[in-house]
């Protein structure tokens, strides 16, 4: 039984004649995960017309119009285009980081890989440089190849502190006085960012300073002041807590030092705090070095630009990897501590976003990245639909978006087509048969 209304709507009640619909496109005999948590239907036809999800229902229960191109899908599942909270843009090419890679081309480049994976609308929070802004407005226009692109302008940073990455002086704010963080809360919103960044912990005492609490509790004042939410980096639970008290709207990673308590998952739920686990970022830093199987995949491999691909298959840089012991088993207690507080989270009904950190550097891999965090949400134990609903309708939400993350009739058509039941099994998710964008067919299928 369909359960959204309603869910069977014929072309002709949305206003379009027969000869109207000659550039439609009927999704056939395909299974739907409609991306809002209900089991997945069986048997359907979804109707594109106009960039837009038309008719949506049972086989029998959508008229196809004359002209309409017939595409049967049988065997296959179409679902939202995947949606990231919390990746970057222009930062890495290659193996190389730094402000020479924040071109349109090379920006344009990751957009269309993520957009070949399957994520159809990327965040990208943060260290973004001034050509951002046209690029963002392509992007939303078509003008631009690739994922839809929203953004957190520049970001707040600490003076010889985070981020400890490469960037332009036009890419970064770091505040020392309060007054300076308002005024440049004040710059950036001149830009209207969709959202602003603050790193606030000291990369698990690898840096010389953190965040002040009295900076970024100025940042998220006068940002709620102008009508903008504040994404932060973090690593502790303390600063977690602190954040929660001084009303960020979002934690743009998990907390790893500690298991979260009922204190602040209730605080996070009576503030509407999102949460954000990147689970990926902790296992990059060793995984490709022990060269687990799926590595070995088309899928992983198309993902790789040849820098990148050649420093995976170097024994010495594996090596150097693998020596350190101590690194290793950080990542891994960081991880699971992670995996355990997302699980917590989600039970107890904090809102859970989607992102992994994809593009901040070389290790976090656009596309692929976006995957694998599924399948580490799933190991962490939540259902293949559960993970599903947070990298789509969830995602939407967090963004503010109502025009896509789900599908219902009027929603863009932003799709991702692919062979098999992620249902069931969310490893099928990388059966990547076809992703369609604004109702466009816009890549061809990668081999799992």
């Amino acid at each position: 039984m369909f359960r959204s209304m309603p869910w069977i709507l014929a072309a002709g009640l949305l206003g379009f004649s027969a000869s109207a619909m000659a550039d439609a496109v009927a999704l056939r005999h395909v299974r739907v995960i409609d991306g809002q948590g209900g089991a997945p239907v069986e048997s359907a036809t979804l109707l594109i017309q106009d960039g837009r999800i038309a008719a949506l229902g049972s086989d029998a229960g959508v008229s196809i119009p004359k002209g309409a191109r017939e595409i049967d899908l049988s065997g296959k599942s179409v679902l939202p285009g995947l949606i990231s909270n919390h990746s970057h843009v222009g930062l890495t090419d290659g193996v190389v980081v730094g402000p020479q890679n924040y071109t349109r081309a090379n920006v344009e480049r990751q957009l269309k890989q993520w957009q070949r994976f399957g994520v159809t609308t990327v965040t990208s929070l943060g260290m973004n440089a001034p050509a951002f802004l046209s690029m963002r407005e392509a992007a939303h226009e078509g003008r631009m190849r690739g994922a839809d692109l929203f953004g957190a302008d520049r970001g707040f940073g600490v003076e010889q502190g985070a981020p400890p990455v490469k960037v332009g002086a036009d890419q970064l704010y770091r505040p020392r006085t309060v007054e300076q963080a308002r005024a440049f809360v004040r710059d950036s919103a001149r830009r209207k960012p969709d959202v602003l960044k603050i790193w606030v912990d000291d990369f698990n005492h690898t840096l010389a300073a953190k965040m002040k609490p009295e900076i970024y509790t100025a940042i998220i004042d006068e940002a709620h002041r102008l009508g903008l939410r504040v994404a932060a980096h973090v690593y502790y639970l303390d600063d977690a807590r602190k954040l929660v008290d001084a009303g960020v709207d979002i934690l743009a990673h998990g907390i790893r030092d500690r298991d979260v308590d009922a204190a602040l998952i209730q605080a996070m739920k009576a503030n509407g705090t999102w949460y954000i686990a990147t689970l990926d970022l902790d296992e990059a830093f060793y995984i490709y070095a022990q060269q687990p199987e799926w590595m070995r995949s088309a899928f992983f491999r198309e993902s790789l630009q040849p820098a990148l691909s050649a420093q995976f298959d170097d024994a010495g840089w594996r090596q150097k990897i693998l020596a350190d012991t101590n690194m290793i088993e950080h990542e891994r207690t960081s991880l699971a501590t992670n995996q355990r507080n997302l699980k917590a989270l989600f039970d107890g009904g904090v809102k859970i976003g989607f992102g992994t950190d994809s593009g901040a550097n070389p290790l976090r891999i656009p596309g692929f990245a976006e995957h694998h965090e599924l399948q580490l949400m799933v190991a962490a134990g939540l259902t293949p639909m559960q993970a599903i609903g947070i990298a789509t309708s969830q995602a939407a939400a967090l963004l503010g978006l109502d025009d896509r993350g789900v599908l219902a009739v009027g929603k863009r058509a932003d799709l991702l087509v692919v062979d098999g039941d992620p249902s069931k099994r969310i490893e099928d998710l990388q059966r990547i048969d076809s992703v369609w964008q604004r109702g466009a067919q816009v890549a061809v299928p990668i081999a799992p």
